[in-house]
C-alpha cells in the first residue's frame, strides 16, 4: 500500500475510534515529502517523509497522526515566541505523547518523549516543561532517536496578526471536532478537560515568571580566557564564558491586603529563581505605602523572606528607593494585588507585575496568580 494511501487510511481509522481526533485529521492537508526527516507541521499542513511513514506500523501511523494535529491544537506552531525550537518541541512532545497514551490512540512510535516525571514537574504544559529540560543544541540532531522528538514543529505564522489568525482558526476546528464527537457519544472526559482548556487556556503565573526572568540573561565575556580564534590575529578579545543574569530586584507586597497564603507564594518564587538562576544579585524590597524593609543576597546565597509592613500601597516610592541607593536591576518583579493608583514614572528596566487581583498596569507586563 502506497504512503498517501496508508495516512488515508489512518486518518479513517481516527474517525471511527477518536472522532474528535479524527475530525482535525480530515481538515488537515497531508504533503508527502522527499525533503524532511521525518514529519512536521506548521499548523497549516502536516508533511511526512515516505521512508520515515514506511517504517511505522498501522497503530504508529495512526499515532503519529494524532500527534501532529495535537501541535497546532495546542497553539505549539503558535506560542514559541523567542524560546529555543528544539526545546519548544521537546515539551509539546512530553505533553502530546502522554495525553495521547492516556487517550490509548496507536501507539507511540519508538524513541518517543514520553515521561511521567518529567510531564507531572512542568505541571503538564509545554511551558512548564520547556523550563525544566536542559538547554539542546538547534541543529536538529537527534530526530527520530531514542528519546527524542520524532518530528519538526514549525512557527505558523511571521507576525503577530498571521499568528492570531491561525489561533482563532484552530479554536474554531477544536470547538467544531468536539461537537461531532458529542454527537457520536465519543468524547472522553480527558478529552473534554482538554477542550476547554484549549477553548478558554489559564496561564500558569509562575510560567510566565521564570520566562520573564530567563528572558534578562546575556553572555558574560571575560578577559581572563582571551577568545584564542582571534589571538593569531593580534587581537584581544574576551571569550564568552555563558550565559549569566544581573541583579534582580523583587518587591514584596506587605500592605494589608496581603495574606499569608500570598505571602508563601511569593517566598517560593523567589526562591526558586534564586536556586535555578543565580543572579548576581538578588535585592528583595518590601513595602507598603513606602518602602518597609531591604535585603540583598549574594549569587549562592538563599533568601528568606519575611513580610515586613502591613499598611497601605504605593509603588512609586519602590521605584525612588532604588534610584536613590544605586540599585539597578536588569528587571523587577512586583508580587502584589495591584490595588494602588500610584505608580509613579516607568524604569528603564522591564517590569513584571505577578497580580493576585488587577490585571491593569501603566507600564511593565502583568499576569494573574491562581490562588
Amino acid at each position: 500500500m502506497n504512503i498517501e494511501k496508508r495516512l488515508s487510511k489512518a486518518k479513517t481509522a481516527l474517525i471511527l475510534e477518536h472522532p474528535f481526533i479524527g475530525t482535525i485529521a480530515m481538515n488537515m492537508p497531508f504533503i508527502v515529502d522527499d525533503n524532511i526527516p521525518t514529519a512536521c507541521t506548521n499548523g497549516k499542513e502536516v508533511r511526512f517523509n515516505p521512508d520515515f511513514v514506511a517504517k511505522q506500523n498501522d497503530e504508529e501511523l495512526k499515532f503519529l497522526v494524532a500527534h501532529e494535529c495535537f501541535h497546532p491544537m495546542l497553539e505549539h506552531t503558535t506560542r514559541r515566541g523567542e524560546r529555543d525550537g528544539f526545546r519548544w518541541n521537546q515539551a509539546g512532545d512530553y505533553v502530546i505523547n502522554k495525553l495521547l497514551s492516556d487517550e490509548g490512540v496507536g501507539k507511540m512510535p519508538q524513541g518517543g518523549l514520553l515521561s511521567d516525571d518529567i510531564y507531572n514537574a512542568g505541571n503538564g504544559t509545554s511551558d512548564g516543561i520547556y523550563n525544566i529540560l536542559p538547554e539542546t543544541p538547534e541543529d536538529g540532531q537527534g530526530y527520530g532517536g531514542d528519546g527524542q522528538p520524532f518530528d519538526d514543529v514549525q512557527d505558523g505564522g511571521q507576525t503577530p496578526a498571521e499568528i492570531s489568525q491561525q489561533q482563532a482558526e484552530w479554536k474554531v476546528k477544536v470547538s467544531q471536532a468536539a461537537q461531532a464527537a458529542k454527537m457520536m457519544g465519543k468524547m472522553s472526559a480527558g478529552l473534554e478537560r482538554l477542550v476547554g482548556a484549549v477553548l478558554e487556556p489559564k496561564i500558569h503565573w509562575a510560567d510566565v515568571l521564570q520566562r520573564f526572568i530567563v528572558k534578562q540573561r546575556t553572555d558574560e565575556r571575560s578577559f581572563t580566557r582571551p577568545n584564542r580564534r582571534f589571538i593569531q590575529q593580534g587581537l584581544y578579545l574576551p571569550s564568552i564564558t555563558g550565559e549569566v543574569l544581573g541583579e534582580l530586584a523583587f518587591c514584596v507586597d506587605c500592605s494589608g491586603s496581603i495574606g499569608q497564603d500570598e505571602i508563601d507564594q511569593y517566598a517560593a518564587e523567589i526562591i526558586k529563581v534564586a536556586e535555578d538562576h543565580k543572579p548576581k544579585k538578588l535585592h528583595i524590597i518590601y513595602f507598603d505605602s513606602e518602602v518597609s524593609h531591604y535585603d540583598c543576597y549574594e549569587q549562592d546565597d538563599l533568601p528568606v523572606i519575611k513580610p515586613h509592613g502591613g499598611g497601605g500601597t504605593a509603588f512609586s516610592p519602590v521605584f525612588q528607593y532604588m534610584q536613590d541607593n544605586d540599585i539597578e536591576p536588569v528587571a523587577c518583579v512586583f508580587l502584589t494585588d495591584l490595588c494602588c493608583n500610584d505608580f509613579g514614572d516607568a524604569p528603564d528596566y522591564p517590569v513584571l507585575w505577578v497580580s493576585t487581583h488587577s490585571d491593569e498596569a501603566p507600564f511593565g507586563e502583568v499576569v494573574k496568580m491562581e490562588l
